[in-house]
């Protein structure tokens, strides 16, 4: 019998004996919001005859993209005199304190406006001014208003218009509701991706000539959030454990309004069309934090006086909602413009607590929101390792993504534009990559399949002492309580401490669920997992950086240190063990400068 011939034999009866089927295709795209949709549909035109998959443990739709509500930033008519890529540059920059790589946050001004347009000939409906200009309104950090907007559900929009074209795009293959359990890198080189379809647990590998990581943040590691239940750094989690390096993970931006009790996000747009803060004695409070920007200051600026105000007693009280509040002022802004450019924060107040905004303030206060750190990448989104070499292959973009162009403090509606640029520079660099690459695991792909089936057998069948839920919980806890708007060097450390305790009681976890159909138990243990290396690894840093910056703010270091701290921290995992170093940031033009609005 020739050897090529026992192999595939032997290969076969493998996949048989394990249940798990192998998928060919050129380009692997895990996770479906607005980067991921992006990276596919940017691929399938870079290269016409490939095969793409999209890989989701949700509907597609349901990714929380479809959540963003405020806009998409991008210069549109320079040309006017009114804006400029330089100046949508600096704001960034200075809204990061000066951590932002300034040659990405170049990259992203320029490509953002063609992002914008490109999406409006795909369908998005952008409000438009009477001139029938895309209208852009204004946003905290933001010099002038640049952000395009679809009245207060953007996110949903340009989601729906994407989804409806990769639909159609001959070539990509959409797989719902599947989830990924690693990632495969073999010397440097990216393999696949290995995954169980959740309606009956049948699993999978997607092998892959080119891979690309669209998994969003991290911030249900938090429990004050306003964040889908979803969001819980999956793909970031697997190249952690895949030897890849994470960037800058201690920064974790809170947003100041969060509807209270539930925390939903109350768009930043409202406070762009014009809404007022207040306390409880009726003061617009801004004014003692951020003079000339007011409620149109970045976003850690505007957090950090909300829990002062709420800290020093002027906050209203927690007994109508549980948590003591600031109000967000409508009540002065026209009917009309709030029903035609916020319905949506309209209807989710009146639907959520009963209150209408024409005539009482909404209670809000922050709430965990975006995680600027992510997978270590170049500017192309190459991930990395920790010494900067690349994992050939393979891309990290959108919020999972670390390039950085936020830094330490993301300003409002450049996640959309960063999400935009990168997966299609991610796609088209995925694209080519796969044109001139072979499947790198074709060698032994059964090693593989075995392997990944074993360890999820393993972890449902756990039957150990411990709660799975109550972990998350207490997890939570210490990251609401130890690493939020408010950080002191003791609470980090009980933190850390704290933090390495419920990891090993995840160890004694059980599972309830031992079958395979919609064994969402299991799923939940994953994720819970997932979350656990990423609050580790955030609450780690968070602690060694001794410095105030952006939204990493300690009380006994209470400003910022150039001279010691103007630079990314790099962590990677080597089995239990991390590794820290630090990278400078990248100064094209900018010098750091005082930071004040």
């Amino acid at each position: 019998m020739p050897p090529a011939l026992r192999y595939f034999l032997s290969f076969a009866d493998v996949i048989k004996a394990i249940n798990m089927e192998v998928l060919d295709y050129d380009v692997v795209v895990l996770g479906s919001g607005i980067a991921g949709f992006k990276a596919a549909l940017h691929a399938a035109e870079k290269t016409k005859g490939q095969r793409i998959c999209i890989i989701s443990k949700l509907h597609a739709m349901r990714s929380h993209s479809v959540s963003a509500e405020g806009g998409i930033s991008g210069v549109l008519s320079p040309e006017e005199g009114k804006d400029s890529e330089d100046s949508h540059a600096f704001d960034t920059i200075k809204g990061s304190d000066y951590l932002a790589d300034q040659d990405a946050v170049e990259l992203l001004v320029s490509r953002a406006p063609g992002e914008i347009r490109h999406l409006e000939h795909l369908g998005v409906p952008w409000n438009r001014t009477v001139h029938g200009e895309i209208e852009e309104r204004p946003f905290g950090g933001m010099s002038t208003p640049r952000t395009a907007f679809a009245a207060d559900k953007t996110g949903f929009f340009m989601m729906r218009a994407l989804y409806d074209y990769v639909s159609g795009v001959e070539g990509i293959d959409i797989f719902h509701e599947y989830y990924a359990t690693s990632i495969v890198i073999e010397k440097g080189t990216f393999g696949g991706i290995c995954a169980f379809r959740i309606s009956d647990g049948e699993e999978f590998f997607f092998r892959g000539r080119s891979g690309i990581i669209a998994t969003g943040g991290f911030s249900r590691a938090y429990g004050f959030t306003t964040t889908a239940h979803s969001s819980t750094g999956d793909g970031t989690a697997l190249a952690f454990e895949a030897g890849l390096a994470l960037k800058d993970m201690e920064f974790v931006q809170y947003h100041p309004t969060a509807l209270v009790p539930s925390g939903i996000l109350i768009s930043e747009a409202a406070r762009g069309e014009g809404a007022y803060l207040i306390n409880a004695n009726g003061e617009r409070f801004m004014s003692r934090y951020a003079k000339e920007r007011m409620e149109l200051a970045p976003r850690d600026i505007i957090s950090r006086a909300i829990m002062t105000e709420l800290n020093e007693g002027r906050g209203f009280p927690s007994d109508r909602y549980g948590y003591a509040y600031v109000g967000l002022d409508l009540r002065h802004i026209d009917m009309e413009k709030l029903s035609k450019k916020l319905p949506m924060i309209m209807e989710m107040s009146k639907r959520m607590i009963k209150l209408d905004p024409g005539s009482e303030p909404i209670p809000v206060r922050p709430g965990t929101h975006f995680t600027m750190g992510g997978v270590h990448t170049d500017i192309d989104g190459n991930a990395l390792y920790s010494d900067g070499r690349q994992v050939a292959g393979l891309w990290a973009v959108g919020e999972c993504g670390c390039v950085s162009v936020h830094g330490a403090n993301r300003l409002g509606s450049n996640s959309l534009s960063q999400c935009a640029v990168w997966g299609r520079i991610a796609g088209e660099k995925a694209s080519e990559h796969a044109a001139k690459s072979s499947f790198h695991s074709r060698s032994h792909p059964e090693e593989i399949l075995e392997r990944e089936s074993g360890r999820i057998g393993k972890l449902r069948d756990s039957s150990g002492s411990k709660n799975p839920y109550e972990i998350r919980s207490a997890m939570q806890k210490v990251m609401d309580s130890n690493f939020f708007v408010f950080k002191t060097v003791k609470g980090m450390e009980e933190g850390v401490s704290k933090l390495l305790e419920i990891k090993k009681e995840f160890s004694d976890i059980y599972v309830t669920d031992k079958g395979k159909k919609f064994n969402t138990n299991l799923v939940n243990i994953f994720e819970i997992g997932n979350l656990l290396e990423l609050a580790h690894a955030s609450a780690e840093l968070a602690l060694r950086r001794r410095e105030s910056r952006g939204s990493h703010f300690v009380m006994e270091y209470r400003e910022r240190d150039d001279a010691e701290w103007l630079k990314h921290s790099i962590i990677s995992k080597r089995g239990a063990r991390h590794e820290i170093s630090y990278l400078p940031v990248r100064i094209t033009r900018w010098k750091p400068q005082p930071r004040v609005y």
